[in-house]
């Protein structure tokens, strides 16, 4: 892998950050460059998603900005991890396109999407588009269940084989080895937790002053997704395994979740927006806010659109709306192997990789310790 001007900045400053070793205490990083005395390409894009941009280094280190030695490990980490959201993503050329243009793109193709289902309903039969539909298959009358298994069957399926790939790229390339079942479960454990988000303990300091909000809204968007996918998972259950067609009643558990997992992708990236909006300009990588601003809104309206069409579905305003659902939530599948989503997955696997290197850290001084005692 050919080493870019990222990699070359990241190496200068971590180079300072080993030698001095004060922040060693305040999350996972330090430590691991502490054992990669060799920095490759691969190790700095490891290091680079190992990061959870909490700041606390910048406002604790010495040698920041305005010192001639200007480390800035947040700013130079995240310029790391938006290249390797386009390095590491498949296919190549999608990945450019997204990354340029992402809030763009995102929002064009799902204006496409809406108005294409819109038109293609509206040819056959404008009156149905039009209509208040009611009781169980009313959504179907519109579009058959079975076009809406095809086309976002297709979609997701495209996606979830792109993000497998991704995370197979970046594994490989950024030295990544066997683990065992407990490095998985420890790694998973401080992804879900954000255990490496609270700056050491003091909190993320997106400002000088730190603050769990961005935790909470990383972990309400987080569990709003997966009760969004709860919610979609047993309405397949629902539908194919006891013939229960949607739309469904209020009381039933396929909308209850669905109500909480909008209601939780509506908090989380609206507080995310205002976070990066309020964020210190030196912290970030100013060329990727786009895709990262991109795949907020895009969740944004997916969750709000989906709340409307439940408040209206009963309405003439269903078609539409149901339409206009169905776009943007093919933009969000689109979108997940070269945004945010897929960054989290690396991150997962950095967060793997850095318990395996802990472990056999752990091993190798029992070992020695061991051979002393002897």
């Amino acid at each position: 892998m050919r080493a870019t001007p990222a990699h070359t900045e990241a190496t200068r400053q971590l180079t300072i950050c080993n030698a001095c070793r004060y922040c060693e205490g305040l999350c996972a990083v330090f430590p691991a460059v502490a054992q990669h005395r060799v920095l490759t390409p691969g190790s700095l894009d490891y290091l680079a998603n190992l990061c959870h941009s909490c700041s606390a280094c910048y406002y604790a280190c010495q040698y920041a900005p305005p010192h001639p030695f200007a480390v800035n490990v947040p700013q130079v980490l995240a310029e790391l991890r938006s290249e390797s959201c386009a390095r590491y993503a498949w296919p190549r050329s999608l990945a450019a396109c997204f990354h340029r243009n992402g809030l763009l793109v995102a929002l064009a193709v799902a204006a496409a999407v809406g108005c294409f289902l819109a038109g293609f309903v509206a040819i056959h039969d404008r009156a149905i588009l039009f209509a208040a539909h009611t009781g169980p298959g009313a959504f179907y009358r519109l579009l058959p269940h079975s076009a809406m298994v095809a086309l976002f069957g297709s979609v997701f399926a495209f996606a979830a084989l792109a993000m497998a790939l991704s995370v197979r790229a970046f594994w490989h390339a950024t030295g990544g080895g066997a683990v065992t079942a407990a490095d998985l479960l420890a790694g998973g454990a401080a992804a879900v937790t954000l255990k490496y988000l609270d700056g050491g303990g003091g909190g993320c300091g997106t400002e000088e002053r730190p603050s769990d909000r961005r935790r909470l809204y990383h972990h309400s968007t987080f569990f709003g997704f997966l009760l969004c996918f709860a919610s979609t998972s047993l309405a397949a259950i629902l539908h194919n395994g006891l013939g229960w067609q949607a739309p469904y009643a209020w009381y039933n558990p396929v909308v209850l979740l669905g109500v909480l997992g909008g209601l939780g992708l509506l908090l989380g990236p609206a507080g995310l927006l205002h976070a990066k909006k309020t964020r210190d300009p030196r912290l970030s990588d100013s060329r990727a806010r786009g895709m990262e601003v991109g795949f907020l809104v895009i969740l944004l309206l997916t969750s709000g659109s989906g709340l409307l069409l439940l408040l209206l579905r009963t309405t003439p305003a269903m078609g539409i709306l149901l339409a206009l659902h169905l776009g943007v939530v093919f933009a969000l599948f689109l979108l997940f192997p070269y945004g945010k989503f897929v960054h989290g997955l690396y991150r997962y696997a950095a967060l793997v990789r850095s318990a395996r290197e802990a472990r056999l850290r752990t091993q190798g001084s029992e070992h020695s310790n061991g051979q002393q005692q002897v």
